[in-house]
């Protein structure tokens, strides 16, 4: 029951990542800062999506 729990939850975070990602590609960011929130999602994902959450592009 374990590996079923743990892949809903991995699911579930690479739904969310994928999410934050699409957001900062519309977002009104400039290309540079997209790229980066971009990378730093990608490489970081927890760090990424809490510091996003915080100061990443609005809009």
């Amino acid at each position: 029951m374990g590996i079923e729990v743990g892949g809903l939850l991995g699911l579930i975070w690479l739904i969310i990542v994928i999410w934050a990602i699409v957001k900062v590609a519309k977002s009104g960011a400039g290309g540079v800062a997209k790229l980066i929130w971009i990378l730093v999602l990608l490489f970081f994902p927890l760090i990424g999506l809490i510091a996003w959450f915080i100061f990443g592009p609005k809009g």
